[in-house]
C-alpha cells in the first residue's frame, strides 16, 4: 500500500486507541469509516474485518493499562464477555452474507445510535466495591449475548452498550464500567475478526499499522482521561457530535448521494 495510506492508518489507530482509553467505547466505531474514506479500502467487509482485529488488540492494550489501576471488575467483565462471545460469532457470520452497501447503511444507523447514547446524561455514582452475585450473573449473561451479536454484526467494539449494561446489571461506577468494558471489546473484536479472517477479509499490513498507532494512543489515553475528568461531559458531547456527523456521511455514501 502507499506510504500515505499507512501513515493515515497509523494516525487513525492512535486516535481510536486514545478514545477507547478515555471513553471506554465509541471510538472503535470510527475505524471502519477511517479505512474506507481516509485510507482507501474499497471492500466494506475488508474494512470491517480489519478494523475489528485492530480494535480488539487496541482494547487489550487499554485493558492491561486499566488493570494496573485496579479499575477492572474482572468477574463481572468476564461474565459479560463470555456470554457475548457466541453472539459475536453469529453476528459476524450473518454480516458477511449481506451486500456491503446495505451493511454500511445499517452501520451508519448504529453510529447515530452511539452518538445519541453518548449525548444522554450518565450517572457516575455507583458501588466501587461491587462483587459478582448469582442475581447479577442472570442479568449480565443475556445483556452480553445481545451486545456481542450487535458487535459481531456491525464489526464494532460495542463499548457504548457494554459500559451502560455493566452499570445497570451490577451498580458499578462509570469509571469501573468503562475499564471493565474493554474486556468485552477485546473479545468481541477478536471473535469478529477471526470470522472475517477465515474468509480472507482481513488486510494484515493495515491491521499491523492500526495496532501500532493504537498502542501509542492507548498509552496516551490514560493520563488524558485523568486530565479530562473534570470536563468529561463536555468532551463526550464533542466526540458524540463528531460521530453523528460521520454517521450522516457514511449513510450518504452508502446511498450514493456523495
Amino acid at each position: 500500500m502507499e506510504p500515505s495510506a499507512l501513515l493515515a492508518a497509523a494516525m487513525g489507530g492512535a486516535l481510536i486507541g486514545l478514545l477507547l482509553a478515555v471513553f471506554g467505547g465509541g471510538g472503535s466505531v470510527l475505524a471502519t469509516p477511517l479505512l474506507l474514506y481516509v485510507v482507501g479500502v474499497r471492500d466494506p467487509h475488508v474494512a470491517i474485518g480489519t478494523s475489528a482485529a485492530a480494535v480488539s488488540v487496541n482494547a487489550l492494550v487499554g485493558l492491561s493499562l486499566q488493570a494496573r489501576t485496579g479499575a477492572v471488575k474482572w468477574p463481572c467483565a468476564l461474565t459479560f464477555a463470555g456470554a457475548g462471545l457466541a453472539g459475536a460469532l453469529i453476528g459476524a457470520d450473518l454480516a458477511k452474507r449481506l451486500d456491503g452497501g446495505i451493511l454500511l447503511l445499517g452501520f451508519s444507523g448504529v453510529m447515530a445510535a452511539i452518538a445519541v447514547s453518548m449525548l444522554l446524561p450518565r450517572k457516575t455514582a455507583g458501588n466501587p466495591d461491587v462483587r459478582l452475585t448469582p442475581a447479577m450473573t442472570l442479568k449480565l449473561a443475556p445483556l452480553g449475548l445481545g451486545t456481542g451479536l450487535a458487535a459481531g454484526f456491525f464489526g464494532i467494539g460495542g463499548g457504548f452498550l457494554i459500559a451502560p449494561g455493566l452499570m445497570a446489571a451490577t451498580g458499578m461506577t462509570l469509571a469501573n464500567a468503562a475499564a471493565s468494558s474493554l474486556a468485552s471489546v477485546a473479545l468481541f473484536g477478536a471473535a469478529t475478526s477471526f470470522s472475517y479472517a477465515l474468509a480472507g477479509l482481513v488486510n494484515v499490513p493495515l491491521f499491523l499499522t492500526l495496532i501500532a498507532g493504537g498502542a501509542v494512543g492507548s498509552a496516551a489515553g490514560v493520563p488524558i482521561a485523568r486530565i479530562l475528568a473534570g470536563h468529561a461531559n463536555l468532551a463526550r458531547r464533542g466526540f458524540a457530535i463528531m460521530v453523528l456527523l460521520t454517521a450522516v456521511y457514511v449513510a450518504l455514501k452508502a446511498l450514493g448521494r456523495v
